[in-house]
């Protein structure tokens, strides 16, 4: 079980890693240019577009599950049918936000309480980003589906050509052309036209299977494309709120100034650092964990949980060390200002123990999604989000300005992991039945 986890996890590491260096070189880029507004704008308006594909990621998560399903009860054809309906429904939702931009715009940035300059700067960053939606929500379609079907090399290329063209075309355009957050946004909507044109490129090699199971008639089964939706429309609703927890912590963030804001973004980083590659192991659990439903196998399914938890540990552990030594270090090469270097190491304890209260809800949440179980991680996420994480948040920055802040970000951590656990013999096991 250990070779099977890591051959999956492995290439999702890797392809993951790329994803938070691209989030670094953008905040190394902003954060050595001689305003700290840059470096606000872009933590605010990358938080936007994560609250928007977050919101829509049912489109991977939700392919993911359901391939998986089919793959591990060996209804390859289905598999393929479910490819074809993500990605039209990907396609029209891209599309729909480009020509919904000015009302969504005017929903992510009116009511942030920060200064109309770091504004106006986010919003110079969304309006050029938006136009990548297509191929972003596309590229989900397509990773969920390989995911789903146990490749996991296929997406690893996919991201590293996305992150590895964002990376340079960011830097060249911010540091020989000056064009600052404008750049940044388009080193983005380039890499990711690219990884979508090489996701289409690389299914050619289905050409056949596709050209025989992509009809009309068979795509547009409504009754399939319902239990589809019902299991999105449930992880849509619990992606919604976890960014928009994070969102509000950002906004939150900008009511104790322009500086608490960069430092915040600045440390975020740390938690998306551990998220990608923790994720790698929350992959290889929806591809075994969908595979093994599919398969009505208990024992496989019990043993792929057992196996993932094992892994989740290690792996905090040693990324909390990490933290603890090399926190400070891993700030310079985010900022070279001073003020945000110093006034950051008062929050370095967050930091530093976050990977260790945390890794249990992405782990749960792979299993939970090839489990296509977008119910209960619907319910659990309405418990962590809106009755524990804004309640505290609001109580304890009160009391205890950033510290408070995150206080409660631990606190919404720990409560999706134990939420989730709590279920997962009822929702998860209880769909398999063979020993």
């Amino acid at each position: 079980m250990n070779r099977r986890v890591l051959k999956l996890a492995f290439p999702n590491i890797i392809s993951n890693l790329t994803v938070p260096l691209v989030g670094m070189v953008d905040v190394a880029l902003m954060g050595r240019q001689d305003n700290p507004a840059y470096l606000g704008a872009i933590a605010l308006g990358a938080t936007v577009f994560t609250f928007i594909y977050s919101g829509l990621g049912f489109l991977r998560m939700g392919t993911s599950g359901f391939t998986a399903q089919s793959r591990g009860s060996r209804a390859i054809s289905q598999s393929y049918i479910i490819l074809a309906r993500a990605l039209i429904i990907a396609i029209g939702l891209g599309l729909l936000l480009i020509l919904t931009q000015k009302a969504i715009s005017w929903l992510a940035f009116n009511f942030i309480d920060s200064s109309q300059e770091l504004k106006s700067f986010a919003m110079d960053y969304f309006r050029i980003r938006i136009f990548a939606a297509p191929a972003t929500l596309g590229l989900y379609a397509i990773m969920g589906w390989y995911i789903g079907m146990q490749d996991a090399k296929t997406p690893m290329w996919i991201s590293i050509l996305i992150n590895l063209i964002n990376i340079l075309l960011s830097a060249f355009f911010v540091l020989k052309l000056g064009m600052a957050v404008k750049g940044v946004a388009l080193g983005t909507v380039i890499g990711q036209y690219a990884g979508f044109i090489l996701g289409m490129f690389l299914l050619l090699k289905h050409s056949k299977r596709i050209r025989k199971y992509w009809k009309m008639k068979t795509i547009f089964v409504w009754s399939e494309i319902g239990q589809f939706m019902t299991v999105n429309r449930d992880i849509l609703i619990r992606s919604l709120l976890l960014t928009g927890s994070f969102y509000y912590f950002n906004a939150a963030s900008a009511k104790l100034g322009d500086e608490i804001l960069a430092v915040n973004s600045v440390l975020l980083q740390f938690l998306w650092i551990f998220s990608y590659f923790i994720d790698g192991f929350a992959f290889a659990a929806e591809a075994l964990t969908g595979k093994y439903i599919g398969a009505n196998s208990l024992s496989g399914l019990k043993k792929t949980i057992k196996t993932l938890f094992i892994w989740g540990v290690g792996l905090s552990v040693a990324v909390s060390l990490v933290y603890f030594t090399f926190n400070q270090s891993i700030v310079r090469l985010l900022t070279d200002q001073q003020n945000i270097i110093e006034l950051s190491q008062t929050y370095r304890f967050w930091i530093i123990i976050i990977p260790i209260v945390s890794f249990s809800a992405f782990i749960w949440d792979g299993i939970y999604i090839g489990a296509t179980e977008g119910k209960t991680m619907r319910n659990a996420m309405l418990l962590s989000s809106v009755l524990i994480f804004l309640p505290a948040l609001f109580i304890l920055r009160y009391y205890f300005d950033n510290h408070g802040m995150w206080m409660a970000l631990i606190i919404f951590m720990l409560s999706r992991g134990i939420s989730l656990h709590l279920f997962y013999k009822k929702r998860v096991l209880s769909k398999t039945k063979k020993i």
